[in-house]
């Protein structure tokens, strides 16, 4: 049998750390490696297979539009393009969108766009207030927007301002002539499953009305049902001024978005482009991915199998001591503990046919396809506990 972690070893850049699995096929929740081991996989490509793999929907729509037209660029109207244009429209309370390959490219846009807005309408403000813990991307604008390190890729791009997140004095005391707008998740992802108040999130809406700023919401992980609605923002009652979308978007196809309100709008042609960007082929998959989620209702199953895997990971800490907490929304769910044990939690997991994501030392994150059953998020919570037990003792 072919050695492919040999071969990715000797030929591909050695910039993720990989678990130890070749993943060769997927049908809903499961997974199956080149070995022919199954496994539950609870980490849905990082949100993003949110209809679940191979789902049938999804794939007749790739393969149909494949065998038509793949890519012609922007130069001409598509029809898939608009379909999915007036879909996302239609169901948010955003005006106009702009598609791009990913969501590092979505909050490009966003930041190209929130720029030249402050330099239109609050006489060339242009610094954009981020928060910590926040995650937007790996280019350098959006690393430089988030909160990892990035002084190995200097010069680190400057314009934005850094506050503590969940303080909302915070963004009051950083704002200043020269802020344009704030750009937070709706729900942290990648900083640990961080979810704010109401009131955190309504305070912000309300100063930035006060004070002629954009809002900016990155929804790249939070859209397409993974909080139990539709776009993440709903579950707060907040409206955002532009909203940034990947991941669930194309349900495994890669696609991103930007979505604004009329009055938010900078960009005119020749400002922004993409040679991909809302490509035949993609925005085909992501229209048949985002209706399947609307038509199915998935943001409210999503809901119920959210408080479903919640109770059970609560009653997980209570038997075990060294979970110090579980927290989440819909089905984007963390368990943290009071040591480092994440990758020796996700290697016991691997071998129990559970497969998790950690985004620090001491946190694993839970993001299942949002079509997952009662049944398998049991046998998953079983799976982890095992696999905890074992971790937790080794550390």
């Amino acid at each position: 049998m072919t050695d492919w972690k040999e071969i990715e070893s000797k030929y591909y850049l050695h910039v993720v750390n990989r678990q130890p699995i070749v993943l060769v096929r997927g049908e809903g929740t499961k997974v199956w490696d080149d070995e022919g081991n199954e496994y539950l996989d609870f980490t849905s490509g990082w949100a993003v297979t949110n209809i679940g793999h191979a789902n049938p929907v999804l794939a007749e729509a790739i393969a149909e539009q494949a065998s038509t037209l793949i890519q012609t660029s922007n130069q001409f109207y598509t029809v898939p393009q608009l379909k999915l244009a007036e879909l996302l429209v239609e169901n948010s309370c955003l005006d106009k969108v702009f598609f791009a390959n990913s969501g590092a490219e979505a909050n490009e846009g966003a930041i190209k766009n929130a720029r030249k807005w402050g330099l239109q309408n609050r006489n060339g403000a242009s610094e954009i207030i981020t928060v910590s813990h926040a995650f937007h991307g790996r280019t350098l604008n959006t690393m430089a927007a988030g909160d990892k390190p990035i002084d190995d890729f200097a010069p680190v791009p400057q314009g934005f301002v850094n506050v503590e997140y969940g303080d909302i004095e915070a963004i009051m005391f950083a704002t200043t002539e020269k802020t344009a707008a704030v750009m937070m998740e709706p729900v942290q992802g990648e900083g640990g499953v961080n979810i704010p108040t109401q009131d955190y999130l309504r305070g912000v809406r309300q100063w930035c009305d006060d004070n002629g700023l954009l809002l900016i919401f990155d929804e790249v992980q939070t859209g397409f049902g993974r909080l139990g609605t539709l776009f993440g923002y709903e579950a707060f009652g907040v409206e955002p001024d532009v909203m940034t979308l990947a991941k669930g978007l194309g349900g495994g196809v890669p696609v991103g978005a930007f979505m604004l309100k009329d009055d938010a709008i900078a960009l005119v042609p020749g400002d922004h482009g993409s040679t991909f960007g809302g490509n035949v082929l993609t925005t085909a998959a992501a229209y048949a991915s985002t209706k399947y989620i609307i038509d199915n209702d998935i943001p409210a199953h999503a809901a119920k199998m959210g408080h479903h895997m919640r109770a059970a990971l609560g009653e997980l800490m209570g038997r075990h001591d060294f979970i110090t907490d579980v927290r989440g929304m819909g089905l984007l769910n963390a368990v943290e503990f009071d040591r480092e044990m994440a990758a020796a939690t996700l290697t016991a997991c691997n071998a129990r046919g559970l497969l998790l994501n950690f985004t620090r030392p001491q946190l694993i994150r839970i993001m299942p396809p949002l079509t997952v059953s009662e049944s398998e998020i049991d046998t998953a919570v079983e799976r982890l506990e095992a696999g905890l037990v074992e971790a937790a003792a080794s550390t």
